[in-house]
Order: C-alpha cells, then structure tokens, then sequence
C-alpha cells in the first residue's frame, strides 16, 4: 500500500472526487429528511449531472464480498461459516459472538486469546472455502485498555492472514483528539503486522459520521489506517444523510460495513436494498478509486418479519444481499 499523501492534497483530492462522482450523476443534493413515522426520501438536483471526461476517471474499484458471522450470531460459528460459503461467498468477517450447541453465547475470538487460536479459525475458515479478511476489534479507542487489546487483535489478525480489524467508538461518540494519539501509537504496529485499522461509525458527532472521521484519519495520516464505511449507523443513530457525507470521505475508504435503514413505517435498520439509502449514489464516489475495498455484510435482514427462524433462513438472505450488491456495483460500473 503507498504511503498516504499529505493533509492539504487529501482535501484537494477529496474536492476533486467530489466534483467527479457529481458528475457521474449518482450523487444526492437534498437533504435526507427524518423522523419517527415518514420520510420524504431521497432527491437529485438535474442541475448537478454534467458530463465526465474519461481522462478524470481511474480504474475500477474491486469489491470484495465478505459475509459477517454476526448475522448467524443465534446459530454456532460452524454452521455460520459453512451457510456463508454455501451462499455464494468466497471471504468471511469474524462476527463477536455465537450462540453454540450448549445453548450459550461463545466469542468468535477473544480478546485476550493467543494468536495461534486466530491462526486455528484461520485454517478452518480456509478449509471451508473461505478467506478472512476483516475482524472485530471489540474495544473503544477511548477505553483505558484500547492499546493493549487492540495490539493483541492486531497480532490475532496477522496470524490469521486476516487484514482489517474493524474499530469503532460509544454510540454517543468518542474523543478524537485521544483516537489521534492511540491510532499514531498503533498504526506502526499494524504496518509491522501487515493489517490495516479500518474505523467506522458508530453515533455521536465527534466520531459518528464520515465528515468526523476523515478529519481524525487525515491527522493520524498512515497507510495502515483507513475507514470502513457504515451508512446505517449514519442513518440510525444520527439521522444524517450518508449520500453528502460519503463525498466528504471517499478517498480514505477501503471498506464497508453494509447494513441499511428506514424510518417509515417504523425506524428500523435492514440488510442493503430494504431501506431508504440508495446505494447507486453511495457507492459512487467509490467505483472508480482503483482500490480493493472490503464489503462486510453486517445486517441483511429484511425489516419488521423478526429474527430468522432458521440458519437456512439467514443462508437466503446473505446470497441475497450479496446479489443486490453484485447488480449495483455492475451497474455503476458499466454506466
């Protein structure tokens, strides 16, 4: 991975991906209006889509697939890893926990386990088919311990073969100038380990939306550290529209955690393509990056039916999901 270019031409960057993924005609300029009972939705201003020189555009981005074991969590991780392979995936994301055949909740992998446990998952996975490649990190930046056991999960990941951990901040948000300090203390030691900490939103202003994060990203400025989008949790816990505020943080994606939203009739989150983000507008300022971006399947439920009934049930939805996805990115792409 190159190392990362300076604050001032990441902004000049940003403007200039910004302007282009307008141009592609697949961005929102209106706001997302939101509420308990009803939403007015989504709107394009015809006055924003103009033509796009093919010089200005970069390779296509590469998309990987990746199921999370979090939706099977009522189900033992066994059987999550094989519904995902037999859904049509080739790569997994450790999920947090799992409910196994003794009827209690076991983690995936703990977080003060020895590495060797996570090179053990690792081997299973691979024997069913499937490649990991993202894993929950299970600790806040801002925790008194977030250095000790995200080192750990960093030395986990790397004995996994696993590239992202996942890490994210309290629902009512995190400090950022503290997240600076730890990821500038962390980032070498994930370079040293080949693993890459990708943050995503998780509520609160400080560090709830991409516009927030960029900023802390843009001043920890290391390769091994980017962002792992989650439009959801931008809809949910701040009822903020994630179109404009992905075009504030596209350049430091290189992975999503994929879930969706609605708020009518009842304000609920869902897997991709039941709710009110569009994703074709999403997904644009990111289709053209010439990047590899991790997509983390991490709620494909369909809204408002209740919890699955079975792990066939989950086993639908995932392939599913992912061949909503697959049609929307085609679809950018080829357009």
């Amino acid at each position: 991975m190159s190392k990362k270019t300076s604050h001032k031409h990441l902004l000049d960057r940003r403007s200039f991906l910004k302007n282009s993924a307008l141009a592609a005609g697949a961005l929102a300029t209106s706001a997302f209006t939101t509420g308990s009972s009803k939403s007015d939705g989504f709107t394009l201003n015809p006055s924003d889509i103009t033509g796009i020189k093919e010089s200005e555009r970069k390779e296509p981005s590469r998309f990987i697939h990746a199921c999370m074991t979090l939706p099977y969590r009522q189900f033992p991780l066994e059987r999550a890893l094989k519904g995902i392979k037999g859904a049509g995936y080739d790569h997994v994301a450790w999920g947090t926990q799992h409910r196994e055949e003794d009827g209690e909740n076991h983690p995936v992998m703990p977080a003060d386990a020895q590495p060797d446990k996570a090179a053990e998952l690792g081997r299973r996975c691979r024997d069913l088919g499937l490649e990991p490649v993202k894993m929950f990190s299970n600790v806040y930046p801002d925790h008194d311990n977030a250095i000790e056991v995200l080192t750990n999960r960093i030395r986990q990941a790397s004995a996994a073969g696993i590239e992202q951990v996942l890490v994210f901040g309290a629902v009512d948000g995190g400090d950022p100038q503290l997240w600076i300090k730890r990821f500038k203390e962390l980032a070498p030691i994930a370079a040293d380990h080949n693993v890459t900490l990708v943050m995503k939103q998780h509520g609160g202003e400080t560090t709830g939306t991409g516009e927030a994060l960029a900023r802390i990203i843009n001043e920890v400025n290391h390769p091994n550290v980017w962002m792992s989008y989650d439009a959801g949790n931008v809809f949910w816990y701040l009822e903020v529209d994630p179109i404009p505020d992905i075009q504030t943080c596209s350049d430091l994606i290189r992975a999503f955690c994929l879930k969706d939203g609605r708020s009518w009739p009842n304000k609920t989150t869902n897997g991709p393509g039941y709710g009110e983000i569009d994703h074709y507008r999403l997904f644009a300022p990111v289709a053209f990056t010439g990047h590899t971006i991790t997509l983390a399947y991490e709620n494909i439920y369909p809204p408002y039916i209740g919890s699955p009934e079975s792990p066939e049930q989950v086993d639908r939805w995932a392939r599913l999901s992912r061949e909503y996805m697959e049609n929307v990115i085609k679809g950018i792409q080829e357009v």
